[in-house]
């Protein structure tokens, strides 16, 4: 690596839930720096969940990240001429960035619906362990599974 690495920024706290996690997750609903945009999007799910599913939006989001973030994952690496998916355990960083991608693609994966209600529902149901997100997950977690025989080569 050259140079040295860049340092951490720290995201300030959401407008309206005080939380650095929905600024994060807003930056990454954002598209060509129209933040205002992105943040009516979350804020909208954020209703439509209050008032579908009648509990705090910001408990179904953090139950939705938790259940979506995978613990393992594969990774390539080349051996002897042969390239093997080896088993690694997901930093808790990476995990959250993780869930934050898959959520955002299996919401935009759905035609026909707003962002908002798009992101509700995706939300909603990886809360209840259901969705597209969720199964991205548990797809990943049958790789690694499946490949615990590469384990050893690990360092």
């Amino acid at each position: 690596m050259r140079g040295k690495q860049a340092p951490k920024r720290t995201l300030a706290d959401d407008p309206k839930y005080a939380r650095p996690e929905i600024t994060k997750f807003v930056n990454y609903i954002m598209y060509d720096g129209k933040k205002a945009a992105a943040q009516k999007a979350v804020y909208g799910a954020f209703d439509l969940i209050a008032e579908k599913t009648k509990k705090d939006p910001v408990e179904v989001f953090d139950a939705a990240i938790k259940n979506v973030s995978p613990l393992l994952e594969v990774k390539s690496k080349r051996v002897g001429g042969a390239n093997y998916q080896i088993p690694m355990q997901v930093r808790a960083e990476r995990r959250i960035q993780l869930a934050f991608r898959w959520i955002v693609a299996a919401a935009r994966n759905v035609k026909g619906k707003s962002m908002a209600e798009r992101l509700a529902s995706e939300f909603i149901a990886a809360s209840e362990e259901q969705g597209e997100a969720v199964k991205k997950k548990q797809d990943v977690q049958r790789m690694a599974e499946a490949n615990r025989a590469f384990a050893h080569f690990a360092r």
